[in-house]
């Protein structure tokens, strides 16, 4: 989504500008020239040679810098942008944009764009909640701005409240959802499933397993980031809700088979990438169980809803395998026992794509017995690859 796309981040005068750096850093290692262009007040709290030392890139100051290479044209900076990202965005910079003001770099290149513009603001709370700055934003996202936090939290006054700077991920994600609205997933509906569900035994203790729900995720986000509508149901994890994405929380695997049953009716595919447990407490304790005398604890288990199974429609279906042994045979075994246009089988045993990685190394088997190893790549790669074969899928 990033990579070799020229984004224009504008800092502007707020405490969290030293956070901006972080951002530029992060856009950067994505692969995106990153052109930064400070305001005057920027500069009072972060230096431009941060930015300069961070991205690899020259910084904008000054829009009548006689040696910047934007000179020549103020509106050449606008025309070379694929995205603008405005972070932090004080409420100054906002009325401005508002208002159609060209009296600075960042103002000026908005103006003068035609790329998409996604702005993280950050101000105190009484400034955030004031009816101008309500408004600004009211008017703002009416003309097709994506508006990103604020966050809640410590402000700069010592007060809590909301004002803060997103964090770096969430600004990530609105930017990669707002450059791929017009991408090539554009009014598809996905229903994604991540993580490992939790069976209780009582009310301290479940039956759960290691999946950290990174690919399930990975696969929403680049849904998203290809201009689907996608709906993520996912079990507990330690992970951020992810920006534009409808996530529907469940525990158990009866929840999370109920969610997606409601969450497939009018979808278009269904990617179960979730760990869903196979067995469930028969009869989970409604109090805490104690400890016993003879250092055993018998449990009855019943299995659990099969999703995959009992989930019917008119959509696509793609499926999960983790495998110890028999890679593909037991994936191919699954693909066609469960009725799947597409299953993706990883081997768990290696250290770099089992559980809790944030790489994977994957076969791809489609209906017709194709099979496709792919190599060790990031878990958003992985994603990409899925969605390519989902898309050629659909066109069959």
């Amino acid at each position: 989504m990033l990579k070799d796309k020229t984004v224009v981040l504008g800092v502007t005068g707020s405490i969290a500008a030293y956070k901006a750096a972080d951002i530029a850093s992060k856009l950067a290692q994505s692969g995106a020239k990153v052109l930064t262009v400070m305001t005057g007040s920027a500069r009072e709290f972060v230096t431009p040679l941060t930015f300069r030392s961070v991205t690899g890139q020259p910084v904008i100051t000054d829009m009548f810098d006689s040696q910047s290479q934007f000179s020549v044209q103020h509106v050449s900076l606008a025309d070379m942008a694929d995205a603008i990202l405005i972070a932090p965005a004080t409420a100054q910079i906002m009325a401005k944009l508002v208002a159609g003001l060209a009296d600075d770099m960042i103002s000026l290149t908005v103006l003068a764009t035609k790329a998409p513009v996604v702005i993280a603001p950050a101000m105190d709370h009484n400034m955030w909640e004031s009816p101008v700055t309500q408004n600004n934003v009211t008017r703002l996202r009416a003309r097709g701005f994506t508006i990103v936090g604020p966050g809640k939290g410590h402000l700069a006054s010592g007060k809590e409240g909301w004002g803060r700077l997103e964090d770096t991920e969430k600004v990530l994600g609105a930017l990669r959802m707002t450059m791929g609205r017009k991408g090539d997933l554009l009014g598809r509906r996905f229903v994604v499933t991540a993580g490992g569900t939790q069976e209780p035994i009582d009310p301290v203790r479940v039956i759960t397993n290691r999946s950290s729900g990174k690919m399930g995720y990975a696969i929403a986000e680049a849904a998203r980031d290809r201009g689907a509508e996608v709906t993520l149901v996912t079990a507990p994890t330690a992970l951020a809700q992810p920006v534009g994405i409808n996530t529907i929380p469940v525990n158990t695997a009866r929840e999370m088979n109920q969610a997606v049953a409601k969450a497939v009716l009018n979808a278009d595919v269904l990617i179960m990438a979730a760990a869903v447990a196979d067995y469930q407490v028969a009869s989970p304790s409604l109090s805490k169980i104690k400890k016993e005398a003879t250092g055993r604890l018998t449990l009855e288990l019943e299995r659990t809803p099969d999703i995959l199974g009992e989930t019917k429609g008119s959509f696509l279906r793609v499926g999960f395998a983790a495998e110890s042994e028999g890679l593909v045979r037991n994936a191919a075994q699954k693909l066609k026992s469960k009725a799947l246009d597409l299953i993706v089988a990883n081997d768990i045993t290696q250290a770099d794509s089992g559980f809790g990685t944030d790489t994977n190394r994957v076969v791809i088997i489609d209906r017709a017995g194709s099979v496709e190893a792919l190599p060790l790549l990031t878990k958003y790669e992985v994603a990409e690859r899925i969605l390519d074969r989902v898309n050629a899928l659909s066109k069959v």
